[in-house]
């Protein structure tokens, strides 16, 4: 199909280890922050599941508020991420 192709790698947008070093290092400072989100998540369903049976806003359990949380954090943590790690002009 006609105008389909993206095109050819690009070889310019190459990073020096250094910011790839720096990268990864952010990606894993973000990773146990949500890791350490997502742990609290897991001890509290199971060691106190009537804590996550509570309802506290809307009729809906504590749980899914949650889960929910845990959602809109992993996409935030993926645009900080996204937004931290972008190319900059100078480097």
């Amino acid at each position: 199909m006609a105008h389909w192709d993206h095109g050819g790698n690009n070889t310019s947008d190459d990073t020096s280890p250094a910011t790839n070093l720096r990268n990864a290092r952010i990606g894993m400072v973000l990773f146990v922050i949500y890791s350490a989100f997502y742990a609290a998540f897991v001890l509290i369903a199971a060691f106190a599941p009537a804590v996550m049976a509570e309802r506290p806003w809307a009729g809906i359990n504590l749980a899914i508020w949650y889960g929910f949380a845990l959602l809109g954090a992993a996409f935030l943590v993926a645009m900080i991420y996204s937004w931290i790690c972008r190319a900059r002009d100078g480097s």
